[in-house]
């Protein structure tokens, strides 16, 4: 496994070192894995529990693709759609998503100002802004987290907490330890409200 995810960081490094262009054939890809089916058209999830992907970190989006790809990361939906998918398909896919704009989602509900500021004081006990940086939008292999589903949020910052999810290394899981479901929940809705 440290092999493969060494050649992973390998191949985005490389991939990533000039500034990504357009490619067409990143479209037809996108539509023949009907990847809009859950993250939405231009990224933008309307799914509940799925990430939306627009704007997000091409780095991550490749890394966590060919971990799906290689079966490092066991996501039954994702299984399917990254299954034959080449280093450069990979990086075609997400360089499109990177480039899509991340936007509030428009169904994300009503802002509570009690929750967010509880959000904010727990994300900054945290230094969350250290590694997804001071507007949450994430860079090379870290995440974005602002503009995100707050659905999404919840379920991931739980699985991290209850060690059913790690990343690339397990600092999330070492943040998250400890937090109740009301503080993750606090955090969630201040990311998901974060401009």
């Amino acid at each position: 496994m440290a092999a493969r995810m060494v050649l992973a960081a390998a191949v985005l490094a490389a991939a990533f070192s000039s500034p990504a262009t357009a490619n067409p054939a990143a479209e037809a890809l996108i539509a023949e894995r009907n990847c809009a089916a859950c993250h939405g058209p231009g990224g933008v999830s309307p799914v509940p529990l799925m990430p939306s992907l627009a704007g997000q970190q091409a780095d991550f989006l490749a890394l966590q693709m060919i971990l799906f790809r290689e079966g490092l990361r066991q996501v039954p939906a994702m299984m399917e759609p990254a299954r034959g998918l080449s280093d450069q398909q990979i990086l075609d896919i997400a360089a499109w998503f990177a480039a899509q704009p991340s936007a509030p989602k428009p169904d994300r509900g009503p802002r509570d100002e009690a929750l967010a500021r509880r959000g904010a004081e727990l994300s900054a006990a945290r230094n969350c802004n250290a590694c997804h940086l001071p507007d949450y939008s994430g860079r090379a292999n870290v995440p974005r987290i602002n503009h995100q589903r707050e659905d999404f949020l919840v379920h991931t910052l739980a699985e991290y907490r209850d060690g059913l999810r790690v990343g690339a290394d397990t600092q999330m899981n070492g943040l998250m330890h400890g937090l109740t479901n009301a503080d993750i929940r606090a955090i969630a809705h201040y990311l998901a409200h974060h401009e």
